[in-house]
C-alpha cells in the first residue's frame, strides 16, 4: 500500500493528550472484552525455541529475528511472529476447560513488513484463545465470537467519543458475514484488495471468513499458515476507515486445526515436514484442547478510534527517513 497524505489532515488530539487517549482505549479495550469471552490475563514469552514449532510463520516467507544465546549453549532463539500457537499449548498445560480462556499483550518485530500507514516493524496485539467443545468447531460459533469482539470494539469507540469529545465514531452498529468466495463471486473481476474496499465501502464493518484456502479461480484470497487455524472456520474483522478510504483489517483469529484439517492444510502447503515438529505432533495424538482464538491489532484499533492518519502516531517504532519527512509535511507527526 503506498503511503496515504491525507488533504488538511490535522491531529484532533496533541501529543500528550493523544497517550493518554491510548491508555483510555486499551484499558477500556481489554476491560470490554475480558469480560465479552470470560478471558484471563496470563504472561506470554517474547521469544522461542524454532525446534517447538510454537512461532507463528505467517505467510512462510517472512523471516523471524533469530539470536543466538551463550547461556543456554548458544542455541539459536527466534522472536515470536504471534502467539497464536503457544496459547492453544498454554491451555492444555494449565488444563484450562471448555468455555474458559486467556489473553495476553502480544509484542513482535516483523523484519519484512513493508512499512505504511497501517503497517509497522514492531506488531502489538492483544493475542487470546478460549476451549471449546469438538461439536463446537462449527461456523456458529465463529460468528457468535466475532460478534462479541465487535461489539466490544463498538463500545469502546463509543467511550472514547464520550470521553474525547472531538473524535468521529467509526464503528456502525452491525457486522456484516461474507466468505471470501463469495466476494470473488460479486467482484470476479478485482484483485482480493479492491473486493474487500468494494465491500467495506458499502457495509462499514465485515467479518471475511474462509482466508487461506484456494478459490474457485485459482488463487487465494490471502495467505494464512496452515497449522493453526481451520481455513473452513476462520476470519477478519475489517472496518472501513474513510479518513484513509481503506478497508482496515482489526482482527485475524479463527477456530483452530484439529487432527485432520492440520495434516490436509500442511499437505496442501506442501510443508508436511512440520508434523514433526512438537507441537504439531501433539495436535495429531489429540493432547491438545479443541480451541478458537486470535489477535487483535492494538495500536490499529488506538489508530481508527483517534482519527489518526498514520499507525506511527499511536506507536513508537522506526521509520524510513523520508517518511517521517513526508508525514511532518502533511500534519501527521510519528
Amino acid at each position: 500500500m503506498a503511503l496515504i497524505l491525507p488533504e488538511g489532515y490535522r491531529s484532533k488530539l496533541d501529543g500528550r493528550t493523544t497517550e493518554l487517549a491510548i491508555k483510555f482505549v486499551k484499558d477500556t479495550f481489554q476491560h470490554e472484552i475480558i469480560n465479552a469471552l470470560k478471558l484471563e490475563r496470563v504472561t506470554a514469552p517474547l521469544f522461542v525455541r524454532p525446534e517447538t514449532g510454537l512461532n507463528d510463520n505467517l505467510n512462510g516467507v517472512e523471516r523471524p529475528v533469530t539470536f543466538d544465546a551463550p547461556c543456554i549453549g548458544g542455541a539459536n532463539l527466534e522472536i515470536v511472529h504471534s502467539l497464536a500457537k503457544w496459547k492453544r499449548y498454554t491451555l492444555g498445560k494449565y488444563n484450562y476447560a471448555p468455555g474458559e480462556g486467556i489473553y495476553t499483550d502480544m509484542n513482535a518485530i516483523r523484519r519484512d513488513e513493508e512499512v505504511d500507514n497501517i503497517h509497522s516493524m514492531y506488531v502489538d496485539q492483544w493475542d487470546w484463545e478460549a476451549v471449546i467443545e469438538k461439536k463446537d468447531r462449527e461456523l456458529a460459533t465463529l460468528k457468535e465470537t466475532v460478534s462479541k469482539i465487535y461489539k466490544a470494539m463498538r463500545r469502546t469507540a463509543k467511550k472514547a467519543c464520550a470521553e474525547f469529545e472531538d473524535l468521529d465514531n467509526f464503528f456502525k452498529d452491525d457486522i456484516t458475514f461474507v466468505t471470501t468466495q463469495e466476494l470473488e463471486d460479486i467482484y470476479p473481476d478485482d484483485d482480493p484488495k479492491e473486493r474487500e474496499h468494494k465491500f467495506l465501502r458499502e457495509h462499514h464493518a465485515a467479518c471475511i471468513m474462509q482466508i487461506g484456502k484456494v478459490l474457485e479461480s485459482g488463487i487465494r484470497h490471502d495467505g494464512r499458515a496452515p497449522d493453526y487455524d481451520d481455513w473452513e472456520l476462520n476470519a477478519d474483522i475489517v472496518v472501513y476507515y474513510p479518513l484513509l478510504d481503506i478497508a482496515l483489517e482489526l482482527s485475524s483469529m479463527g477456530i483452530r486445526v484439529d487432527e485432520n484439517s492440520l495434516v490436509s492444510q500442511v499437505e496442501e502447503a506442501d510443508c508436511l515436514e512440520r508434523l514433526k515438529l512438537d507441537f504439531h505432533k501433539m495436535i495429531l495424538n489429540k493432547e491438545l484442547p479443541y480451541t478458537i482464538g486470535g489477535g487483535i491489532g492494538q495500536s490499529r484499533l488506538c489508530m481508527i478510534m483517534l482519527n489518526k492518519a498514520h499507525i506511527g502516531e499511536v506507536q513508537q517504532s522506526v521509520w524510513p527517513v523520508d517518511m517521517v519527512k513526508k508525514c511532518a509535511e502533511h500534519g501527521i507527526i510519528l
